[in-house]
């Protein structure tokens, strides 16, 4: 192995500034200046989704729950006025009777 005798570059910069240029700028305390080349993303990133999403999704649930429950007492109405009606018998108003419900024959 050989030894170090000079002082390499730090830590995750070493690969991308040539040894030379490195000494160099060291040994004449000129600044090393690193050009980082990035993108920027082109999009939004996906959380600033996620909440609008949340909300829609739980209004959609909201509606069909409470869609649901309306349907439910309407069915519940229907069936408590069927049976009501079932045990009044014929309705006579001004003396014309009207059987609603019969038996079943």
């Amino acid at each position: 192995m050989h030894s170090r005798t000079r002082r390499d570059p730090p830590g995750i910069i070493t690969p991308h500034i040539p040894a030379d240029a490195y000494r160099r700028a060291e040994a004449t305390g000129a600044p090393v200046v690193i050009v980082v080349h990035t993108t920027d993303p082109t999009g939004r990133p996906v959380r600033d989704y996620l909440f609008p999403l949340a909300v829609a999704g739980a209004a959609a649930i909201g509606v069909f729950a409470t869609v649901a429950a309306l349907l439910a007492l309407l069915d519940f109405a229907v069936h408590t006025a069927v049976s009501i009606a079932a045990a009044t018998g014929p309705l006579s108003i001004g003396g014309i009777s009207l059987k609603l419900f019969g038996p079943k024959r």
